[in-house]
């Protein structure tokens, strides 16, 4: 079947909105040539195809050969980037000071040396107010270079400023980039393993954060410098498991934007992924009040026209907004309350599929297959599981072990004995290569092997044994992975009152209402 993902100029042209369509043809009918006139029969071609199939493509236009095809497709791109940006062009701040360097440029070809000092000064006014450094030491470099070259007499001591401000801005530039790669690094190791899975994790993460992370750091005041540093300390607190600190850098993250309102518009990106952790980390505390206030705040952001009108930002706005929705599923125990939505999703997965990474897809996969899970459609979540473990990515081996866990559990509660066994032996030894077995894991194993030999009878207190064995590990940092990844804890109490783990989570989730409304009346009085 032909795969709609691998062509470029496909997935572009299949990103257009109807009045970019529009913009498009009327930019290049303002030179109707006969090859201009092919790009418009490739681009309406191209527009009519659901999937990318260049055998069909050809035989369907007979004017276009397979020799020109190559050259015609790169024509094409070039001319709809070179027309979106015309439309675009006031909607970005980069835009906006690319646009000024062209024009000090120009000037400067022109020989108006005064006037294009003017225009970059123009650029760093623009890029101080957006924090845009890079910028500034573009302007500053281009000023170095007219001043070097031409007696300006733009004002007195100019080369000693310039110098001056132009050490300032490499100085910020090195601690931003410092900062940026510690935390694209640390968020790269977490998409490829996940939380750490043992000591040895901790201590080589431990040792790579305090070796890479600069001493002055906690000192800057910049924007980025900051923005970086949090992000930094919440990818670190993250995947050691510490909720807590990762509370507090993703709040510190939105904060900062709340801060500066005017780079929420420059990278609104950043601040969609700032309101995911912080509502990632509610969750992850169990803090149901304010994970329904951050999605909240999430919505009506969602409504705003950084949203609605960049197609990137709303993407990731549908993509974290529906996980947090099934977050606050889980924790509230209406579990079937989240599977209506996963119609919806699945609509997203499929209507966005060309945009969306495995990573976050394989994660959407998991909550489903958890919903179903809790609500007690083992036959459904094992078919969700089986996405994730035919996926060979190579992301996330943490996700990869725990689907094959619960994929076990469900099979456990279907009762596919002819399956356990094998499984069972499958399941362990992925884990155990994948070095990903924690003392809660190896005593649910030894459960689950011993249940052969146990008469439905006597499952009780065998499960009854093993929820008091793992309450003791609850508390245990190395262990919390675990927990994190399967609530094993409602699945045993559920088997012991014979419901389902929703109705065991739903009862918890109320008692904590009560003793929440109690102690707030208790502070009223």
């Amino acid at each position: 079947m032909p795969n709609r993902s691998t062509d470029a100029l496909f997935q572009l042209v299949k990103s257009l909105e109807k009045s970019e369509k529009r913009n498009f043809k009327l930019f290049v009918k303002r030179n109707s040539s006969s090859e201009n006139l092919k790009t418009i029969q490739l681009f309406d071609a191209l527009d009519r195809m659901s999937e990318y199939d260049e055998p069909a493509l050809l035989k369907k236009n007979r004017s276009i050969s397979k020799q020109q095809l190559s050259n015609l497709k790169a024509q094409l791109y070039r001319q709809i980037l070179s027309s979106l940006r015309i439309i675009r062009d006031e909607d970005n701040i980069d835009m906006r000071l690319h646009e000024q360097i062209d024009y000090a440029r120009i000037l400067y070809n022109k020989g108006l040396y005064l006037q294009s000092l003017k225009a970059l000064d123009r650029l760093k006014d623009i890029a101080r107010a957006h924090h845009q450094v890079s910028y500034l030491q573009q302007a500053l470099f281009f000023e170095k270079k007219i001043e070097a070259m031409y007696i300006t007499r733009s004002m007195q001591n100019r080369a000693e400023q310039i110098s001056q401000e132009a050490d300032e801005v490499s100085n910020t530039l090195s601690l931003i980039n410092r900062l940026s790669n510690l935390s694209l690094q640390l968020y790269s190791w977490y998409i490829q393993h996940g939380h750490a899975r043992n000591e040895n994790d901790i201590k080589s993460i431990r040792l790579f954060f305090d070796t890479s992370m600069p001493p002055e750091a906690s000192h800057a005041r910049g924007f980025y410098e900051r923005l970086y540093y949090y992000q930094s300390h919440c990818w670190y607190a993250f995947i050691r498991i510490d909720f807590l600190q990762y509370y507090r850098y993703s709040q510190r993250w939105v904060d900062l934007f709340e801060k500066h309102p005017e780079m929420i518009a420059v990278e609104t990106a950043s601040y969609i992924k700032g309101l995911h952790n912080l509502a990632s980390a509610h969750f992850d505390l169990l803090n149901h009040e304010k994970l329904a206030e951050t999605i909240r705040v999430f919505e009506k952001f969602a409504r705003t026209k950084l949203v609605t009108q960049n197609d990137n930002n709303r993407i990731l706005t549908y993509q974290y907004l529906y996980t947090a929705r099934i977050n606050l599923y889980f924790l509230q125990g209406t579990f079937h309350k989240g599977l209506l939505m996963v119609p919806h999703l699945e609509e997203m997965l499929k209507e966005y599929g060309l945009y969306l990474d495995t990573h976050r897809v394989l994660v959407f996969y998991y909550k489903i297959a958890c919903l179903y899970f809790g609500s007690g459609d083992n036959e459904k979540a094992i078919d969700y599981l089986n996405r994730i473990i035919n996926q060979k990515s190579g992301l996330r081996s943490d996700l990869q072990c725990y689907a094959r866990l619960l994929h076990l559990i469900a099979h456990y509660e279907l009762g596919n004995f002819d399956l356990l066994e094998y499984l069972i032996k499958s399941v362990y030894r992925y884990m155990s290569k994948m070095e990903s077995l924690s003392k809660v894991e190896e005593e649910m194993f030894a459960f689950l092997r011993r249940s052969f030999h146990v008469g439905a009878h006597a499952l009780k207190p065998e499960f009854e044994r093993l929820l008091n064995k793992l309450r003791k590990y609850e508390n245990n940092p190395l262990e919390r992975r675990a927990f994190a990844y399967l609530d094993v804890i409602s699945w045993l109490e559920s088997k012991i009152h014979n419901v389902n783990v929703q109705d065991v989570i739903r009862e918890r989730y109320k008692r904590r209402a009560r003793k929440a409304d109690v102690t707030g009346n208790n502070q009223i009085s």
